[in-house]
């Protein structure tokens, strides 16, 4: 353990600010050596039962504490307020391994990392302070972002109405939550009183705040995205982010979270070949119609591998390309043009992985035989579990803006939340 969270207590200035500080005694991670060490360690301990977490629809609770103990999730918290401010690189290979580990588990702090990215972005210094105080204690961030019933998937109708001096009522009902079950602290998208985007983030167990274990999907079963109805929650000012602001300058913040994404793609599918060639070791017969004595002569197994192989390799590189551009452009000051440059290939980098993420999950069958579709093995997890993430957005949209980067020099647009 490289040291503890210090429990201060919150600035005076952060009225109405409550800690939570889950694990006291949570690791604090200083440098990105620790980090990539920790969750190698953490994928060691989850792997084992991802399958059977998958089968059963087990909430995760005791995975992510471990996690939380073993300081994970405070890696991006500033130097300045006691964490070790990892890079984009490194925090890409963190959700690499974790999903390579439990694709379900990897995906849970994709969006605790993204609003940790929220507060060092536009957080004031008091909220800084209080909640990368909560995080290095093992606080875990939801999310309630997504709404249904508008004109499309950007409108928002929740919404703060004012309730005396500093407070406001947040009302409301979000779909698609991931990680808000298990969450300690849920940020919650809003239009605050005069029509801007905020981010309220509101304690997990607060009066009104009701979070359903309704998830019901066929892949990703353990990350319950579910939903959180928000009736009348009582929310002091200092809880509320100024998140408009963030749409107003040039940043990396929208690449960020799409490049976690395809770090959970990117183990999906490094799993499931990992996973496959086990159990093509283990065989002893070769297909049929290959005239070899042994599975692992077969020259048109050899070749699919290979491939299979050659397209993780390269979307793992991809990867780490488009991370090192995002960290390359915090570095020099983020502008218009490599700001531009890292949405181009953040989303190359996601739309290849989910490629390979489904190929690699559904081709294995093929090369294992017939044993592959045993319910035992549960193999089928891989294809769904990358089936079901890659649903989030429309992929080939990922290759028209790349397309039209290099041939217009048209940059992607910035995703925008209007009122109703």
């Amino acid at each position: 353990m490289s040291g503890a969270a210090t429990l201060s207590a919150p600035p005076a200035d952060a009225a109405g600010l409550v800690p939570i500080r889950p694990f006291p005694k949570a690791r604090v991670i200083a440098t990105e050596a620790e980090a990539l060490a920790v969750a190698h360690d953490l994928a060691a301990r989850i792997a084992p039962g991802a399958s059977e977490r998958d089968r059963t629809r087990a909430i995760p609770h005791e995975v992510l504490d471990w996690i939380s103990q073993e300081g994970l999730f405070g890696i991006t918290v500033p130097r300045s307020h006691g964490g070790a401010d990892v890079s984009f690189a490194t925090l890409t290979d963190v959700f690499r391994i974790l999903s390579a580990a439990d694709a379900a588990i990897g995906q849970l702090p994709q969006n605790h990392f993204v609003f940790v990215e929220a507060l060092r972005q536009d957080g004031t210094p008091a909220q800084q302070a209080f909640f990368f105080a909560e995080i290095l204690a093992g606080a875990r961030l939801g999310n309630a972002q997504a709404e249904r019933g508008g004109t499309s998937a950007l409108d928002l109708a929740t919404r703060l109405v004012p309730d005396g001096p500093d407070r406001f009522v947040l009302s409301g009902t979000k779909y698609y939550c991931t990680g808000a079950l298990t969450a300690h602290w849920i940020p919650v998208a809003a239009i605050d009183p005069v029509g801007r985007l905020v981010l309220a983030y509101v304690p997990r167990h607060a009066p009104g705040v009701t979070v359903e274990a309704d998830w019901n999907a066929m892949g990703q079963r353990t990350t319950y995205s579910g939903t959180v109805h928000l009736d009348g929650v009582s929310v002091a000012a200092a809880q509320v982010v100024a998140h408009w602001q963030l749409f107003d300058r040039h940043t990396v913040y929208h690449p960020l979270s799409s490049l976690l994404h395809a770090a959970i793609d990117v183990g999906i599918a490094g799993d499931a070949l990992a996973e496959g060639v086990a159990l093509i070791r283990a065989r002893s017969r070769p297909r049929l119609g290959a005239a070899v004595s042994g599975a692992q002569d077969d020259p048109l197994l050899l070749l699919a591998l290979g491939q299979l192989s050659t397209r993780l390799h390269a979307a793992e590189a991809l990867l780490q390309r488009a991370a090192g551009r995002l960290d390359a452009a915090v570095a020099a000051g983020v502008d218009a043009d490599n700001a531009a440059l890292a949405a181009v290939e953040v989303g190359e980098a996601k739309a290849f992985a989910e490629d390979v993420a489904l190929a690699v999950s559904n081709e294995i069958f093929a090369l294992i035989g017939s044993a592959a579709s045993d319910e035992g093995r549960n193999l089928n997890r891989h294809w769904r579990n990358a089936r079901t993430h890659t649903i989030h957005d429309a992929n080939q949209w990922r290759f028209h803006a790349a397309g039209n980067w290099l041939l217009n020099g048209v940059a992607p647009g910035k995703p925008l939340r209007k009122r109703q």
